[in-house]
């Protein structure tokens, strides 16, 4: 197969079409005259899936609407929907999953996948490992230096695949590329702090209107040194909920919100400081910075070092969230709100991120509400959940925070999805749709599991 396809290539016999990394470059790219989505879709319609695709990926309300005018998400569906109505040899989708939620996340994976035909390669580069777990039927490891050097190895099965990526060695070649092995171990360092009940802080009952959408929120409560993870799906108000608690809106009616010190790293990052990584932190979280605890448990381990002394306008996106998420950190502040702190890094950076945020709220002994769609990031972060439901950009509901066992089990619910756990290092792994497990999970309605029961079960 390998040998044929270069072959290929080089007699120019193969056509391919590959969605770039960074989506909100798209609309400047585009010199379309017509620049509704439509318009630029049908174009390029080439199979009979035009249908389908504006289906599953949810495109049929914008089909109006220019493409500069669509959000991150809009874009990133309005991309990959672009691909897959092209006929092509080779399909390639260059992290298909950012700004996506996690149910548009496995729509945009079905989609993918409905690409295959047996003479056609569909090629992915993903970080998110949950949606990689569930898109591939082989994985190819690359490792290696940043910027310096990269090596891929030959395909794997998934399991092993990603597997071999999270154990950083290499059976085979009996390479190790990586000192230490990536595991999900939920309990992973809680045990030694347990949350100081007495410490408990309220929020009552609100409601908040923005123009055509209504957020209904449950009156709740959280404590020192536990992470709340809200999940939901695009446009149900948990940013909403963030500038809620974090006092830059005010609840409809009278009610108050407990008045806190709030830190809060945004969903987008703009990066408008004219000067260096190191100067910006000398300018808003200096203290911080120059605490030796603070280098050793954020700054040290998110690996700022690499590009401390470079501008932050010259910043990929991947640098740039690490800088936010130092800089959110380092705010003295009761509760700290982190949207999206998986977006642009890579699965490794995505771990130790996590293990950062984690380290960082049990040590300082405060409060973090965290919005992740990387599932298997917003599990390993979780305490206690709310869940967010109802109609996307119409009218959505917050539940009140619960553990992460019910809380899981009433997101999947609503995604009719089900997670297994792998015996190995912990990570949950989606179950195919409609699987033996997938039919039996949902029956007994354990859509989610914490226990290690399914060992025996394994794919």
């Amino acid at each position: 197969m390998h040998t044929d396809y270069f072959t290929k290539l080089l007699e120019d016999d193969l056509k391919a079409v590959v969605k770039p990394q960074y989506v909100d470059q798209i609309p400047k790219a585009i010199r379309a005259p017509d620049r509704s989505v439509e318009a630029l879709i049908k174009g390029r319609a080439a199979m009979q899936n035009f249908d389908e695709v504006l289906d599953t990926l949810e495109l049929r309300h914008i089909l109006d609407r220019d493409v500069s005018h669509l959000s991150g998400g809009e874009l990133q569906r309005f991309a990959i929907g672009t691909v897959c109505v092209q006929q092509a040899d080779v399909y390639m989708f260059d992290e298909p999953s950012s700004y996506l939620d996690v149910k548009q996340r496995l729509s945009a994976a079905r989609i993918i996948r409905s690409l295959l035909r047996p003479n056609d390669y569909v090629i992915v580069v993903e970080h998110d490992l949950s949606v990689l777990d569930y898109l591939s039927d082989f994985i190819c490891v690359l490792y290696g230096k940043p910027a310096v050097y990269g090596v891929v190895t030959l395909p794997h099965s998934v399991r092993e695949g990603i597997n071999i990526f999270l154990d950083g060695h290499i059976p085979t070649e009996n390479l190790r590329f990586r000192d230490e092995s990536l595991t999900f171990k939920l309990s992973e360092g809680t045990e030694e702090y347990l949350s100081d009940r007495s410490r408990a802080f309220k929020y009552p009952t609100m409601e908040k209107t923005l123009g055509n959408f209504h957020l209904k929120i449950d009156s709740g409560d959280f404590t020192d040194s536990e992470i709340i993870v809200m999940m939901g799906e695009n446009g149900t108000g948990k940013t909403t909920f963030c500038r809620l608690l974090a006092g830059a809106i005010k609840p409809d009616g009278t009610r108050k919100v407990p008045d806190l010190r709030i830190s809060m790293k945004p969903q987008t990052i703009t990066p408008k400081f004219e000067g260096t990584v190191r100067q910006l932190f000398f300018k808003k979280i200096k203290a911080a910075f120059l605490s030796p605890q603070f280098q050793t448990d954020v700054v040290k381990p998110l690996k700022l070092d690499d590009f401390i002394d470079q501008e932050v306008k010259n910043l990929s996106g991947g640098e740039l969230q690490r800088v936010a998420i130092v800089l959110a950190l380092g705010l003295p502040a009761d509760i700290y709100l982190i949207d999206e702190p998986s977006a642009y890094l890579d699965s490794e950076q995505r771990i130790i991120a996590a293990r950062v945020i984690k380290r960082f709220i049990m040590h300082a002994k405060k409060t973090a509400f965290i919005v992740e769609h990387d599932f298997i990031m917003a599990t390993y972060l979780a305490d206690r959940v709310i869940v967010f439901d109802g109609q996307p950009g119409i009218d959505a509901h917050a539940n009140t925070p619960e553990s992460l066992l019910t809380g899981c089990n009433k997101f999947l619910k609503n995604l009719d999805v089900t997670f297994r756990r792998d015996p190995t290092n912990y990570r949950p792994r989606i179950n195919k749709l409609n699987s033996q497990l997938d039919q039996e999970q949902k029956l007994s309605g354990n859509f989610f599991f914490l226990e290690d029961n399914e060992a025996a079960k394994t794919s």
